[in-house]
């Protein structure tokens, strides 16, 4: 068999064992995706180079050679799935990642790298210990999949330019890898806590000014009550006055008339004034009145806010003393950081709205 690639023509037996799997290759820059190295399922071989006297993993997809990876004796297959796995080859530099079908397929191919790694380390010349006598039958290879890693690209690489150094563990690389992640959101959550404190202060320094303004708006309100009600009676009055003189100018008809009736008159317009003062007076208490039933609406609804604000800023302190503890953090995700504070900024906006309407309030009753 000639293979491309490689650097030289290289002649192998029939292969060890073959299956069929999706290839990877880690991103060379974040080392934490995946980069697809062939479009669908390809044939994923063990075979043993004589030239060399070593077990190598091959895969040709088409002319190219995706995979040309001699297996050492301190290589480990890692897996990371049910159904993906991944080793490291120091000598080309990168991680090879593989997607099964099924975990039963993984499993094989683990059993037999395993098996031709410890062959390697004995020496490497026995075939038959390393599982020559099982080939697949020709032609019968695994079934074709169409197994990916997507789920499996936020797994960290670990370090595979480094001889000898395995894949970390799946528990170790993940719980790493998330701690990185709640750091970052941590850092996050103290700024926004120091801007959400100044903001809360903010609002309740407006809270103190609106309250003040409501005070002052009850006592206008009291006051008015008062000037209406002597308005009404100050009106009952005149309108008795001015029946009185409109009787008396039918009783005594004369000279005097004249005078009764501009007297007369002037009452009628001094009580139609009183009449538009009681009006407007009885209008803007209306409206005072109604204010004030949304502002005590408001401050309930903004006791109810802050409350909440104080029950979900405890719930980042507990998040943050979590993220303290190696143990636990790997059980704390940043998604919960980012969720409390999307609830607390909704929160804080919901009180300046709030803060607002009351502001727009006390500028109407002004």
């Amino acid at each position: 068999m000639n293979l491309t690639g490689a650097g030289a023509r290289v002649a192998f037996e029939q292969p060890l064992f073959t299956s069929r799997a999706h290839v990877f290759q880690i991103d060379p820059v974040s080392k934490k995706s995946w980069l697809p190295a062939s479009k669908q399922a390809v044939a994923v071989s063990f075979f043993f180079d004589n030239t060399r006297n070593s077990f190598r993993i091959i895969s040709v997809d088409g002319s190219k050679a995706i995979i040309n990876s001699i297996i050492t004796t301190n290589m480990m297959f890692t897996k990371t799935s049910q159904k993906f796995g991944q080793w490291a080859d120091s000598r080309a530099n990168t991680v090879y990642g593989l997607g099964f079908g099924s975990e039963a397929e993984l499993n094989k191919f683990v059993e037999k790298f395993n098996e031709l790694k410890e062959a390697a380390l004995a020496g490497g010349t026995d075939k038959k210990a390393a599982g020559e006598g099982k080939p697949l039958p020709n032609g019968v290879q695994e079934k074709e999949t169409n197994g990916s890693p997507r789920n499996h690209a936020r797994q960290p690489s670990g370090d595979a330019s480094n001889p000898g150094v395995p894949i970390l563990s799946t528990s170790d690389s993940q719980l790493k890898y998330e701690n990185d992640r709640l750091k970052i959101a941590l850092a996050q959550s103290s700024n926004n806590a120091k801007k959400w404190e100044a903001e809360l202060q903010t609002l309740k320094n407006n809270n103190a000014r609106l309250t003040t303004a409501l005070q002052e708006s009850t006592t206008n309100v009291e006051e008015w009550q008062k000037q209406l009600k002597l308005y009404k009676e100050d009106n009952t009055r005149l309108k008795l006055k001015i029946q009185e003189l409109e009787g008396h100018v039918s009783d005594n008809p004369g000279s005097g008339s004249s005078d009764m009736e501009q007297r007369l008159s002037a009452m009628r317009v001094s009580h139609q004034a009183k009449e538009q003062e009681v009006t407007d007076l009885t209008r803007k208490l209306q409206d005072t009145l109604h204010i004030k039933q949304d502002n005590s609406r408001l401050q309930g609804e903004l006791e109810e806010l802050r409350q909440s604000k104080e029950s979900l800023t405890a719930q980042v302190s507990e998040l943050q003393a979590k993220v303290t503890a190696t143990s636990e953090g790997k059980r704390v995700t940043s998604e919960q950081f980012q969720q409390l504070h999307s609830q607390l900024g909704n929160t804080l906006q919901q009180l300046n709205t709030i803060h607002q309407q009351m502001a727009k309030n006390a500028a109407i009753d002004i």
